[in-house]
């Protein structure tokens, strides 16, 4: 595996600088990092931020703070526009040294809209980015992790369970598929992943719902999507899993009947 790459962003005469990058339907930047901290958002589409297991979904309402240094690459569920606020760690002080979640509202929004402008005057400039950091506020939400095993019998099922979510075998039946028995499968599980079959075939599902719910599709929908037989299961499994609902844990009350 290639080593993360470099990316700097130019220096700007305030502290933030405001980049945007086209991303198409199902496509990923390679890893990198980059010395300043970065805010990543999008107007439109939905983006996923990868940092190591961890996978952020990132709808319009909220953004992800990455620290400086952090590696991670970025994607997009449907065509986006990633825009990335980039913050000069020496003239910044949101302490945050984890990836972290932060909402956005129309204020917020309007202001990254203003800092993009290429001819928007110094004292102008310094002034609206000083709102930004005040408005920087911390969204309650972690990351829904699904560790990718190692052992090439329990990444057959773990990619089978990937590729469609809603796969309703057992795991017997998938262990079986793979020559070895329940028993040995579920050892080698918790042995690779650190998680069981059924807690880490919960995380795929929501991992793979998150998208879908926040680009709008219903939520019973997304349930049956990701093989629960109805939407309050989903729900449940969702709570129990996150400790909250999606629509909180997306950041947005424009996520109806969540």
């Amino acid at each position: 595996m290639s080593a993360p790459a470099f990316e700097p962003a130019p220096l700007g005469v305030g502290a933030i600088v405001v980049g945007s990058f086209p991303l198409a339907a199902g496509q990923w930047t390679h890893e990198h990092y980059h010395p300043q901290h970065q805010l990543a958002w999008t107007r439109t589409g939905v983006l996923g931020v990868s940092v190591g297991e961890a996978n952020w979904v990132v709808p319009p309402t909220r953004a992800l703070w990455l620290p400086a240094g952090v590696v991670h690459k970025t994607g997009a569920s449907r065509d986006a526009v990633l825009c990335s606020l980039y913050f000069e760690p020496d003239r910044c002080d949101v302490p945050w040294t984890e990836p972290t979640a932060v909402r956005v509202d129309g204020l917020l929004a309007h202001l990254i809209a203003h800092l993009a402008q290429q001819q928007l005057a110094d004292e102008h400039r310094i002034r609206a980015e000083a709102v930004v950091l005040d408005l920087l506020q911390p969204l309650p939400a972690t990351p829904i992790d699904v560790p990718r095993p190692v052992d090439e019998r329990v990444l057959a099922v773990a990619d089978a369970l990937l590729e469609n979510p809603a796969d309703p075998r057992s795991l017997e039946a998938h262990a079986r598929s793979v020559g070895v028995s329940r028993r040995t499968m579920t050892r080698l599980f918790v042995q690779d992943t650190g998680m069981s079959f059924d807690r880490w075939r919960t995380h795929a599902r929501l991992q793979a719902a998150l998208p879908l719910l926040a680009d709008g599709q219903p939520v019973s929908r997304v349930a049956h999507t990701v093989g629960y037989a109805t939407a309050s299961a989903f729900l449940a499994a969702f709570r129990r899993t996150v400790g909250t609902s999606p629509r909180h844990y997306l950041g947005g009350d424009s996520f109806t009947g969540l």
